[in-house]
């Protein structure tokens, strides 16, 4: 029965090990967007991968066509969302894929059917969820996702030519760490 409790105890001890060991990136966020109305339109869920941050996006209710999509400087959302400032830029680069290597918040752009309904994933391998690193969502003031009325050019600098912000979505952490995407399975 001793050698029970000492296993016992070795094994809860390394269970604590483990959880407290886990690494900054084994973390979750959530943004919920909300049109100028402040009606609710969809729901981004991040979860950090070993190479950036996963993006699941899911809308409802959009206007179809093509939509700029960007993590954008500041974590707020006051309509018609100017407060969520510009492309969020550590890295001080010109705006655009076609440019250079562009903003870390330049994402491709969406296209929304005709029903306003969509749902993808998109990897952003220059953003992190990290606190701490420079290139982490969770800075000083925080950071939010903005869609755009118009599709991005992905060259004008700063913003695409990308239109108005037509949704937004301050990006929290969700509070419950998970396994890194790609890393193994949670028990």
């Amino acid at each position: 029965m001793r050698i029970f409790k000492h296993f016992l105890m070795v094994g809860a001890a390394a269970g604590l090990l483990a959880v407290a060991s886990l690494p900054a990136s084994a973390e979750m966020a959530n943004a919920a967007l909300k049109d100028r109305s402040g009606k609710a339109v969809g729901d981004v869920d991040l979860q950090q991968a070993a190479n950036g941050v996963l993006l699941k996006l899911s809308i409802k209710g959009l206007p179809p066509g093509e939509r700029a999509f960007h993590i954008h400087a500041v974590g707020k959302c006051e309509a018609p969302f100017d407060s969520a400032g510009p492309h969020f830029n550590p890295g001080g680069h010109k705006h655009g894929a076609l440019s250079g290597p562009g903003h870390a918040g330049d994402m491709p752009n969406l296209h929304v059917p005709q029903s306003g309904e969509l749902t993808i994933e998109v990897l952003n391998t220059a953003v992190t969820l990290e606190k701490g690193k420079p290139n982490s969502l969770f800075d000083g003031d925080g950071s939010s996702i903005v869609i755009h009325d118009k599709a991005d050019d992905y060259k004008t600098d700063p913003t695409g030519n990308a239109g108005d912000r037509i949704a937004c979505g301050v990006i929290q952490p969700s509070g419950s760490p998970a396994p890194t995407v790609g890393g193994p399975p949670k028990n």
